[in-house]
C-alpha cells in the first residue's frame, strides 16, 4: 500500500475568515495562482491532498496534548511546560492563549481549503467517478474540522463558501445549525461516495468506514444536546455497527500490539494521520508525532541514567491523576502494564556511595550498565515498599505516595526508539484518529443512551476480553448491572488513555465538571460549568467588524 504524506499546500490561496497572516509553511508545488491551478485535474488532486494538511499542526503536537489531556479526571500537569492553565482553569485560559488561537486558525484554514476545493471543482474536467470520490474526501475533512470547532468552541462561524482576501465580517451560528447544515450533510455525502479502501491505495486517505465512524460520533455527540433528534443514538449505533461488521477490521489479539512501532498498519486502524520516518528525519515534515515527549517522568537525571533514545526525551508535561491509577485491576487486566513503563535499566555506570548522615541518604551499591536503576511498581502491584526496603536496594523506587510533578508512572504508548538521536523531537509514529476498539466503546455508549445496558455490556466485554490477562478472561466480564455512564467513561480511560479523547469525552457526556472536580485536585478549585467550551480567540474578536461575542464566562 502506498504511504503518502500530504504536507504540500497549493500556493496563492488566501485563508481570510479570521484574517490570520500566518500559514503552515510547506513546500510550494507550483508558482501559478491557485485560481488557475485548482481548475486543472492535477490541481484538484493536489488541492484535496492539501486539505489533509490541517490535521498536522494539531494531532501529534503539544497543542493537541494540552487541549485534550489537561483539565480532566485522569491527567494532570507535570513539572514543565507553559500551558498548565488548561489544567488549572485559571485566568490564563482566555482568548489570548496561543493554543486557542492556533486551533481555531488551523481548523478554519482546513475548512476554507475544503470550501475552495468544493467550489472550484465544478470547473474541472476530470472523470466523474474520481471527482466524486475526491469531493467525498474533502467534504469529510470539512465536516471533521467543523466538528472540532463546535465540540471545542460551541457556536461559531459557518461558511460553505471560499474566502479570498481579507474578511472582516463573521457570523456566530448556533452549533445546531452547523451540525444540520454542514457536518451531517457533508458526512452523508462522503458515506454515499467514498470507497471501502483508500483512494489510489494511499494509506491515510479517508474511506467510507471512516465517514461512517465520524457520522456516528457526530450523532452520538448531538444526542446529548438540547437540539438532538430522537433517532440520533439509534442511528449512531447502526453506523458503529457498520464499521465493526461490514469491513475487514478486527481487533488485534493483544492490546500491546497496538503500540508496536513495526505494526502500525494493522487491522484495527480505521483512520490515521500517517507520518513518514524519512520525511520527519530529514525535516521535510516539520511536525511528525511528538507525543512520545509528553508523558515521561524525569528519569534522565537519576542515578545510573542519562537520556537516551530508547527511554525517550522526558518533557514531563502530563502525569496520571491518583484516580486514574485506581482504574485497572492488574491481576486480570493487561492494559496498564501494556501502556506504562515500570523498570529503567542503567545506561551508565555508577560507583557505590556511602551513607550520608547529614542528608539521610542511604548507602548504595554500585550500578553496572544493564542493572535496574529505577523501579516504579505502579498501582496495586508490589506496593509494600517501606523506606527500609527502599534503602536496602541499589536502585531507586517510587511508590504511589512519592509521585510528584517530576516522578510518576510514564506512559509508553508513543515511545519512538527509531529517532535518529536522543534530542530529536519529531517521531515517525502515525497518529491514531479512529480505531476499532474505540468503535466498540462508542457503540456501547450509543446503546446505553437508549437504555440498552445489556447491549452496552456486550460491546464492553469484547474490549475487556482482549485485554484479559491469560486465564482471567471470565473475571474481566461485566453484566448490564455494572454499566452506567461513569463505568463507561472509566472503561474508555482504561482503553484509550493518552490517545487524545479525554477532554472531548467528558465534555460530550456532560461529565467534565463533575469528574474533574472529583478527581483532579489542581483543576477542581477553578473549573466552572462554562469551561465545557473554550474561549473564542481574541484575534477573532478583534478582527471582526463590530466585534465577535466571547463565550459566556470568559473575559470579554
Amino acid at each position: 500500500m502506498n504511504r503518502k504524506i500530504y504536507i504540500i499546500l497549493v500556493s496563492a490561496l488566501v485563508f481570510g475568515m479570521n484574517s490570520c497572516d500566518d500559514f503552515i509553511e510547506e513546500e510550494l508545488i507550483t508558482d501559478v495562482s491557485a485560481a488557475s491551478y485548482y481548475t486543472t485535474p492535477g490541481g484538484l488532486r493536489d488541492a484535496v491532498k492539501a486539505t489533509y494538511a490541517s490535521l498536522k499542526p494539531f494531532y501529534g503536537q503539544e497543542i493537541g496534548a494540552a487541549m485534550t489531556t489537561f483539565g480532566t479526571d485522569i491527567w494532570t500537569n507535570g513539572a514543565d511546560g507553559g500551558h498548565k492553565f488548561f489544567n488549572f482553569y485559571d485566568g490564563q485560559l482566555n482568548g489570548e492563549s496561543s493554543y486557542i488561537n492556533q486551533s481555531w486558525t488551523t481548523w478554519y484554514q482546513g475548512i476554507n481549503q475544503a470550501n475552495a476545493v468544493v467550489n472550484r471543482s465544478a470547473d474541472v474536467e476530470i472523470d466523474d467517478t474520481e471527482k466524486t470520490i475526491l469531493l467525498g474526501e474533502v467534504r469529510f475533512l470539512r465536516a471533521y474540522y467543523y466538528f472540532h470547532i463546535v465540540t471545542t468552541f460551541g457556536d461559531a462561524h459557518l461558511s460553505l463558501e471560499e474566502t479570498e482576501g481579507v474578511e472582516v465580517e463573521a457570523n456566530k451560528t448556533p452549533q445546531a445549525e452547523i451540525y444540520s447544515q454542514a457536518i451531517i450533510p457533508d458526512l452523508e455525502f462522503a458515506i454515499a461516495n467514498l470507497q471501502d479502501e483508500p483512494f489510489d491505495g494511499d494509506y491515510g486517505r479517508v474511506t467510507k468506514a471512516a465517514a461512517e465512524f465520524l457520522l456516528a460520533k457526530v450523532l452520538l455527540t448531538r444526542s446529548y444536546k438540547s437540539f438532538a433528534e430522537s433517532t440520533d443514538a439509534s442511528t449512531a449505533e447502526t453506523l458503529f455497527g457498520n464499521v465493526i461488521n461490514n469491513y475487514s477490521f478486527s481487533l488485534l489479539p493483544n492490546y500491546a500490539d497496538l503500540w508496536d512501532i513495526d505494526n502500525q498498519e494493522n487491522s484495527e486502524m480505521v483512520f490515521v494521520l500517517p507520518n513518514s520516518k524519512s520525511q520527519v528525519d530529514s525535516g521535510i515534515d516539520e511536525f511528525g508525532h511528538r507525543w512520545h515527549l509528553y508523558f515521561l517522568h524525569e528519569y534522565d537525571v537519576r542515578r545510573g541514567m542519562t537520556r537516551d533514545i530508547a527511554n525517550g526525551r522526558p518533557w514531563k508535561r502530563h502525569r496520571p491523576t491518583d484516580f486514574m491509577l485506581t482504574l485497572w485491576d492488574r491481576d486480570i487486566d493487561s492494559r496498564y502494564d501494556d501502556s506504562f513503563k515500570h523498570v529503567w535499566f542503567a545506561n551508565k555506570e555508577e560507583p557505590a556511595v556511602a551513607a550520608n548522615p547529614d542528608t539521610g541518604e542511604p548507602a548504595r551499591a554500585a550500578l553496572a550498565v544493564g542493572d535496574t536503576a529505577i523501579y516504579i511498581p505502579g498501582p496495586g502491584k508490589d506496593i509494600d515498599w517501606p523506606q527500609s526496603r527502599q534503602d536496602a536496594v541499589p536502585y531507586l523506587v517510587y511508590t504511589n505516595d512519592e509521585y510528584d510533578e517530576r516522578r510518576f508512572p510514564s506512559m509508553n504508548k508513543w515511545i519512538d526508539p527509531t529517532r535518529p538521536d536522543r534530542q530529536k523531537t519529531q517521531g515517525q509514529r502515525d497518529f491514531i484518529l479512529m480505531r476499532l476498539g474505540d468503535a466498540y466503546l462508542l457503540r456501547a455508549e450509543a446503546k446505553l443512551a437508549q437504555g440498552d445496558a445489556a447491549g452496552a455490556a456486550d460491546d464492553i466485554n469484547v474490549i475487556r476480553m482482549r485485554a484479559a490477562v491469560p486465564g482471567q478472561e471470565a473475571a474481566t466480564q461485566i453484566t448490564a448491572g455494572d454499566v452506567d455512564l461513569d463505568f463507561l467513561l472509566d472503561e474508555r480511560a482504561r482503553e484509550l488513555t493518552g490517545e487524545g479523547h479525554r477532554w472531548w469525552d467528558l465534555a460530550r457526556t456532560g461529565k467534565l465538571v463533575e469528574r474533574t472536580r472529583l478527581y483532579n485536585p489542581f483543576a477542581s478549585p477553578n473549573i466552572q460549568d462554562y469551561h465545557t467550551v473554550r474561549p473564542i480567540p481574541q484575534n477573532q474578536i478583534d478582527r471582526t467588524q463590530g466585534g465577535y461575542a466571547q463565550n459566556p464566562g470568559y473575559p470579554q
